[in-house]
């Protein structure tokens, strides 16, 4: 007759210490989330509020209202200036004062030699990310890269243009302009790829970056999970 043997129980401390890792994943991502949209916060505030009179300033309104016993910190009144700024001053651009006010500052950067560069890449770039009518990396494909067997993630940027196109034109093949990032993105190189060489994914580009950022770590769910 087979004798059974009892299955050994976790002890306390083991049960303890999964518990700890279950919270800690629950946990971790929702803190670290609100501590980096609360220091994003805090460091706009602590731009936008100096521009501020003192006597509009959030301390002296509450002190104000409520008497200056009431002292409490107040976080967000510069994001919602900068905001309504930001807003403002789109709006004043679209009209006919707006846009000759803005052709007039540019006229005077340009005459800087070290401003005018400064400021032509700087409103290149974000042109290139917040213009509506440009598509900046709409596509995510796979590139041989650093050498052949070994591939990458990369992004679909815009086509080559001028003296590039010309140069590249004369090797052969269509080239794309492919970007690809390095964990943890904080930089990255530009690769000018054939196109028939490319391997375009399904992926989105969100998901491509949080795979690059987290190290491989975090791969994107399929869609008929969601």
């Amino acid at each position: 007759m087979t004798e059974l043997h009892p299955i050994p129980r976790r002890g306390f401390l083991a049960g303890l210490r999964a518990s700890f890792l279950t919270g800690l994943v629950v946990v971790l991502p929702i803190g670290l989330t609100i501590y980096f949209v609360w220091a994003v916060i805090g460091w706009i505030d602590g731009w936008i509020l100096p521009l501020i009179p003192a006597s509009y300033q959030p301390n002296a309104l509450i002190a104000w209202m409520l008497g200056p016993d009431y002292e409490f910190p107040v976080r967000g009144v510069g994001v919602l200036v900068f905001l309504f700024g930001t807003i403002l001053v789109g709006w004043m651009a679209k009209g006919l004062i707006g846009r000759s006010v803005i052709r007039s500052g540019e006229d005077m950067v340009n005459r800087m030699p070290v401003v005018r560069s400064v400021y032509g890449a700087i409103k290149q770039v974000a042109e290139t990310f917040f213009d509506k009518k440009e598509k900046s990396f709409d596509k995510v494909v796979l590139v041989e890269f650093p050498g052949a067997g070994s591939w990458a993630l990369g992004f679909v940027s815009t086509r080559p243009k001028g003296e590039l196109a010309e140069r590249l034109a004369a090797l052969g093949p269509d080239m794309s302009a492919v970007f690809v990032g390095l964990t943890p993105f904080t930089s990255g190189m530009l690769l000018f790829v054939p196109t028939k060489d490319l391997i375009i994914m399904d992926m989105g580009v969100d998901d491509a970056a949080k795979l690059i950022v987290s190290g491989g770590l975090v791969y994107p769910q399929p869609k008929d999970q969601d």
